[in-house]
């Protein structure tokens, strides 16, 4: 197979692939590795332990891939979009001119958070369009659901082919359309019990107080104030930036808790908030502070205004009844 030339150009090729089958991730992944590394790139894999190894064996032992932890990476949206730039950053400014990552989330994220992981498909075609980068983001159509398989088509610009081809994504949808989209948002379930706390208007200093009063969870002190500094950033933003009434409640249980702070605006105009740093943006830098430090952050909008609920605690805990 003769090497691909090196990449020249800045921008993100944003490519998807949805496998029925080990030799179907096989046959597109093995060829977009080794023409990056053909080609000199720094040429990376980020899959679960299983996959990485059946990638792994099928590539030449002296192969140069670079293998990132799936789990590690793909803990948080904002916190994989910092990773990942922080990392393509370095390997410029070290010369690098194509980067290829092939890379797939968690079983366990796309089960229990894939609005905010969507919102990820979405923001990176921006976020990292600066940086000579190559991706496919692998989906394996025998476990993920129909409805995510929806959204990827619509997030990724190009499809990946067997053979190290790739084509154009008639579904592809611009991502300030995608994220602007209203999506509907799934109870978490201990939101079905009435909220512990409500409270209307509340200054950021009451929100706080709220938090930290909560009673009979299991959950680390350090994750407990991760939350009430998120919680009290919402709550100003929304008093700043919002309409009123602003309506904090609050539920939770040993393992969770969940925070919802509503207002009767429009939210954030930035359709990154939260997922890019805040350049000034409205909502902008406690969007951001939170989708650094809570375990998980929905945003929604409707008829009603906007809404966004903050989770403290292991989203996965719940999968079986979510």
């Amino acid at each position: 197979m003769s090497a691909a030339p090196k990449t020249t150009r800045r921008g993100h090729d944003h490519a998807a692939v949805s496998y029925g089958s080990d030799a179907e991730l096989l046959a597109v992944a093995v060829p977009f590795l080794e023409s990056g590394l053909a080609a000199g790139e720094p040429t990376f894999v980020s899959l679960t332990p299983d996959r990485a190894e059946l990638v792994r064996r099928a590539l030449a032992p002296s192969a140069g891939a670079q293998y990132l932890t799936a789990d590690d990476h793909y803990a948080r949206p904002a916190a994989a979009i910092k990773s990942y730039r922080e990392l393509m950053a370095g390997l410029v400014a070290n010369g690098a001119a194509g980067i290829r990552i092939l890379g797939e989330l968690p079983r366990v994220a796309i089960d229990t958070s894939w609005d905010w992981w969507a919102r990820y498909e979405a923001a990176v075609n921006h976020a990292y369009d600066e940086f000579p980068l190559r991706t496919i983001c692998a989906y394996d159509r025998r476990t993920t659901p129909p409805h995510v398989l929806d959204d990827v088509a619509r997030t990724h610009p190009f499809v990946a082919t067997s053979g190290g081809g790739r084509h154009g994504n008639a579904d592809f949808v611009d991502p300030v359309a995608f994220l602007a989209d209203p999506r509907p948002m799934t109870l978490h379930p201990i939101q079905h019990t009435a909220p512990l706390v409500e409270l209307a208007d509340p200054p950021p200093s009451a929100a706080r107080r709220a938090v930290l009063a909560l009673t009979g969870t299991d959950l680390p002190a350090a994750e407990i104030d991760d939350l009430v500094l998120a919680v009290s950033e919402i709550v100003d933003n929304a008093a700043r930036h919002g309409r009123p009434p602003v309506v904090l409640r609050i539920w939770a249980d040993a393992d969770h808790v969940v925070v919802t702070v509503h207002d009767t605006g429009e939210g954030p105009a930035d359709p990154f908030a939260g997922l890019l740093p805040a350049d000034r943006h409205i909502g902008g830098r406690g969007l951001w502070i939170a989708h650094q430090i809570c375990s998980q952050v929905t945003l929604h909008r409707d008829e009603t205004g906007f809404t966004a609920r903050l989770t403290a605690g292991n989203p996965w805990r719940h999968r079986a009844t979510d």
